[in-house]
């Protein structure tokens, strides 16, 4: 019996279908993504100007990067950021050489910061292929 609960544990995490986009903050503790501008290169990968807005306060706690994920909650790319963004606020800043599989025309992307990681708002981007 105590094995099935295992299994049964096992497998509805393993099988979980979608990212839950309604579950979020929306406190500046959280990093919050404003605003996203995708656009494809003609190779066929995808540039991600990002903007961020998050209540940075020094290295103790700052927005440290995003991602772009699939609708299920697969990463499909991400970008670190350095430092902390005290009298920058929102910033924007980049990632190229994002690969997407051409039968995806939405994706998330998301902001974390270094004290809370993920958990505010998350942007959802209809992709235009070229």
């Amino acid at each position: 019996m105590r094995f099935l609960l295992i299994l049964s544990m096992f497998t509805s995490s393993v099988f979980a279908s979608k990212f839950d986009i309604d579950a979020y903050s929306t406190s500046l503790e959280y990093a919050q993504v404003t605003n996203v501008l995708a656009t494809q290169k003609l190779s066929g990968s995808w540039c991600f100007g990002t903007s961020v807005r998050h209540n940075d306060q020094g290295w103790e706690h700052y927005a440290d990067g995003w991602e772009v994920i699939d609708l299920e909650g697969n990463q499909l790319g991400q970008r670190q950021l350095a430092h902390p963004h005290d009298n920058e606020q929102p910033f924007t800043r980049s990632q190229c050489d994002i690969k997407i599989p051409t039968e995806i025309s939405k994706v998330i992307v998301r902001a974390k910061c270094n004290k809370h990681g993920f958990g505010g708002k998350p942007f959802i981007v209809d992709l235009k292929p070229i």
